[in-house]
């Protein structure tokens, strides 16, 4: 049966989720991207962007936060890792695009991670291999409700019920299974999340827009 994958970071590596059509589902993680990409599978959502712009704010992440706020991260752009620091990438795009036009701090920690994607995406790939945000998949699950936010208890326990309903059973043992491997608590429950828009997902914001290498900037949910 085809798996349908779903990728998260996590501070030392990526961490996937995988679930078919029987409902058999497991977790793998890995220091690269690339190894957990090329397990078999016949859709793939990773949370991180896909398409950049050279400048200025993407038109899908916009959308996004519009739905479900700040959770959404703006300003990923091309480049972004070839900058010695936050502040210097700042003073840059303050300079060229206005003041408050920069990049926080959560955007630029995963810069890398940001640029491992990009050099491996084509338009090619991305017939497969999709752009999805965990709390855009949550939101729509709960029936376009934000849930309670997801470092508090009853916003955890709100996300795991999601999963479990679609067929990930297993998530609650997973969590205990994470210790001593990196993986942060709500990376797993992310990857699980992307992994459940990777088989259920026909919705999307953006798409319009597509970057100077042919990829498309949207966000699967």
């Amino acid at each position: 049966m085809p798996n349908y994958l779903g990728v998260d970071g996590f501070r030392f590596g990526w961490v996937a989720a995988w679930i078919d059509d029987q409902g058999d589902h497991g977790f793998d993680y890995s220091p690269g991207l690339a190894r957990l990409l090329a397990m078999p599978h016949a859709r793939a959502m990773v949370d991180m962007p896909i398409g950049l712009k050279e400048s200025g704010y993407r038109m899908c992440d916009l959308r996004a936060r519009e739905l479900i706020g700040p959770a959404v991260f703006l300003g990923a752009r091309r480049g972004l890792w070839a900058f010695p620091d936050m502040a210097t990438a700042n003073r840059q795009y303050w300079e060229h695009e206005g003041k408050g036009r920069g990049v926080s701090a959560q955007l630029w920690n995963i810069r890398g991670k940001i640029q491992e994607v990009d050099a491996m995406m084509t338009p090619v790939r991305q017939e497969t291999i999709g752009e999805a945000h965990p709390e855009l998949i949550f939101w729509n699950l709960a029936g376009h409700v934000r849930l309670e936010p997801k470092t508090s208890p009853r916003g955890r326990e709100q996300r795991i019920a999601l999963l479990k309903g679609r067929g990930f059973t297993k998530i609650e043992r997973w969590l205990t299974l994470r210790h001593g491997t990196g993986i942060g608590r709500d990376d797993l429950i992310d990857a699980c999340a992307c992994a459940v828009a990777a088989r259920d997902s026909t919705q999307r914001v953006g798409g319009q827009e597509v970057d100077r290498r042919g990829l498309r900037m949207e966000i699967n949910y």
